[in-house]
């Protein structure tokens, strides 16, 4: 054996420190092994059929090593445990296809590139597909959204700003609101998506190789859209993994800001929606209770998402400009978690609006209180009858306080009542047919008719246009979807 050979057989015969180990070893093996598995294998098999289309390797060496690659990558994952001969998952499977094919082939898999650009790629694939997931859930969610919707363009409830009672409007407007504020979500996990997949292979440690290499055709044989041009940008940038947090924070938020509304109407107070049997639970000592923990846990998820999305923006705060852990081993995970509870705060979701139920009823008793319809007094005085809109209110807030400290509602009072409280502002008496159009939620919506407003031909006609947009897109995300999963069949299917 020469010095060479001794030195190549000895280099790993010195173990870690079992501290090294239980803290930062193994954990970060159990999460490449969980998350990252499939995606290598992917990277070695495009590599791979470029390295032989560039005639870098033999064409019989590659098939050798794809049915290696492809052997190897059948082994399931739950029989692989950290081995502390390895430094991580990479060289452990590059041990295990050297098995199959023998060390020196194996050794040659790794041409013209390095962990760097490997790594990078491996997360930016491993991303792509959680948004694609997280997309697919939202689009779910979207629909059933604008199927609620589009069945309560008439169904009235108050509205609130600043927490109080504000106007009537109808569900299916308020329902819509939150649609528009998802599909703008859409729209920035697209975003992310663009940025997210873009190929990094080439890039090798970080100033690409001498090898005459073919980047383009890694990332045509990945689905990647197209490559980072600059290597030293494909291993120091990192703001694919800060636009990914920062779509999957907004999109959170925004959810658990209409999630706690849900669970302010499901109260006993509101009444204004019945969840369904099997999304709520019940108490162990008080029989009454139909806990919404549906939404709960759907609320407290979104705040999960967020704080792990969060994390990973953090871990990338004042970090050097190149390759480091922070952006690998340690960060990925915390996306890795955020897109699976955004998942779920999705999902669950989806369930309760498909299967909610509406008091209609009540809610348009509701619609009828507090005053809500008020503002219409103000805009009949100023419309009809030429008054400033300024001394208008003033009339409306008169009454809308005397009504207040009578304890009554508008609908309570006589018309001669009103008009004796208006003519000490003006010279203006309303008819009786006038009275009940102001104190009507009906009225109130109708007429607020105007592009985006809370009429049920307007309301209707914005589901219209939504539900086209959305079906348009849905196709052209399933049309992806399904080319990245025929792509993806054909690479592990290869044949040289």
């Amino acid at each position: 054996m020469d010095r060479l050979e001794e030195f190549i057989k000895n280099e790993g015969t010195v173990f870690p420190g079992k501290t090294y180990v239980e803290e930062l070893l193994k954990p970060v093996f159990n999460d490449q092994r969980d998350y990252l598995f499939n995606a290598m294998f992917d990277i070695h098999r495009a590599h791979v059929i470029m390295l032989a289309e560039q005639n870098i390797i033999h064409t019989e060496e590659a098939r050798e090593m794809l049915t290696g690659i492809n052997k190897v990558a059948k082994t399931d994952i739950n029989q692989i445990t950290y081995q502390p001969q390895f430094e991580d998952l990479f060289f452990m499977m590059e041990a295990k296809i050297g098995e199959e094919i023998g060390s020196e082939l194996a050794g040659k898999i790794h041409i013209g590139r390095s962990r760097n650009d490997m790594g990078v790629a491996m997360y930016r694939l491993v991303l792509r597909g959680h948004l694609l997931e997280l997309l697919d859930n939202a689009y779910r969610l979207s629909e059933a959204i604008l199927d609620q919707a589009e069945k309560h363009t008439e169904t009235y409830i108050t509205s609130y700003t600043h927490t109080q009672p504000a106007q009537p409007t109808t569900l299916g407007h308020y329902l819509l609101a939150i649609y528009d504020v998802l599909q703008r979500d859409i729209k920035r996990l697209w975003a992310a998506y663009k940025t997210v997949n873009q190929s990094s292979l080439g890039a090798a440690a970080l100033t690409t190789t001498g090898f005459p290499i073919c980047r383009a055709r890694t990332c045509e044989l990945l689905g990647f859209d197209k490559i980072i041009e600059n290597s030293y940008d494909c291993i120091g940038g990192a703001d694919y993994l800060l636009e990914t947090a920062s779509a999957l924070m907004t999109c959170m938020v925004n959810s658990g800001r209409w999630i706690q509304d849900f669970l302010q109407h499901v109260t006993r107070e509101f009444g204004s929606f019945w969840v369904a049997d099997p999304y709520v639970q019940v108490s162990s000592i008080m029989p009454q209770k139909r806990n919404p923990v549906s939404i709960e846990h759907s609320r407290s998820l979104a705040s999960s998402s967020y704080g792990e999305a969060l994390a990973a923006m953090n871990m990338i705060h004042n970090t050097p400009f190149g390759d480091i852990v922070d952006t690998e081993d340690d960060l990925q995970p915390h996306l890795y978690r955020a897109f699976t509870n955004a998942g779920r705060v999705m999902k669950l979701m989806f369930a309760v609006i498909t299967t909610l139920k509406v008091n209609d009823d009540y809610t348009k008793k509701m619609a009828r209180k507090s005053c809500v319809t008020i503002t219409e007094l103000a805009d009949t005085l100023s419309r009809d009858y030429g008054i400033s809109f300024r001394k208008a209110h003033s009339i409306a807030s008169f009454i809308s306080k005397k009504t207040t400290a009578a304890g009554k509602e508008l609908y309570e009072w006589r018309i001669d009542e009103i008009n004796e409280m208006i003519s000490g502002f003006v010279d203006v008496s309303l008819t009786e047919e006038e009275w009940k159009k102001i104190i009507s939620p009906e009225y109130f919506v109708e007429i607020r008719s105007i592009q985006g407003g809370p009429s049920p031909k307007e309301v209707t006609r914005m589901i219209g246009e939504r539900k086209q947009r959305l079906s348009n897109q849905k196709k052209d995300f399933g049309s992806l979807v399904e080319e990245l999963k025929n792509r993806r069949n054909k690479l592990v299917g290869y044949s040289l």
